[in-house]
């Protein structure tokens, strides 16, 4: 494993694998702690920020080109953006069901399932992993 291509990357690219590998760590560890103290409020508004990051900076990524300089990942980038408002909304609206169902399904499809495919071979984090 070589981290010297991540960081070789033009950035955004760097920070936003970084604040997605912090938004994974930090998501799994919400996923089985204890709901509702103020840790897991704490916990989460970091999360959010993080994801927001990750969401944002993909606008700026360019890798994949399908239509002009955008590609899929540029539309969940603006899902995961109003998925966020959404599920805090729903917290913020004492709707605890809505808003664990939509940050479960954000953790698992923006995070694990799209990051899984930065791992297929001709990818940076293909290359960051195998180091070819």
């Amino acid at each position: 494993m070589t981290l010297a291509s991540l960081f070789a990357a033009q950035q955004p690219i760097p920070l936003h694998a970084l604040a997605a590998l912090a938004a994974t760590i930090l998501g799994a560890a919400q996923l089985w702690a204890p709901k509702g103290t103020a840790i897991h409020r704490r916990v989460g508004r970091i999360w959010v920020g993080l994801m927001a990051f990750v969401a944002f900076s993909g606008f700026f990524i360019h890798e994949l080109k399908l239509v002009g300089p955008f590609s899929p990942i540029h539309l969940l980038s603006a899902f995961t953006l109003a998925a966020l408002w959404y599920a805090v909304h729903a917290a913020r609206q004492g709707n605890i069901r809505r808003h664990r169902t939509s940050m479960m399904a954000l953790f698992w499809m923006a995070l694990i399932l799209t990051g899984a495919f930065t791992f297929l071979p001709g990818r940076l984090m293909h290359q960051v992993v195998t180091g070819g």
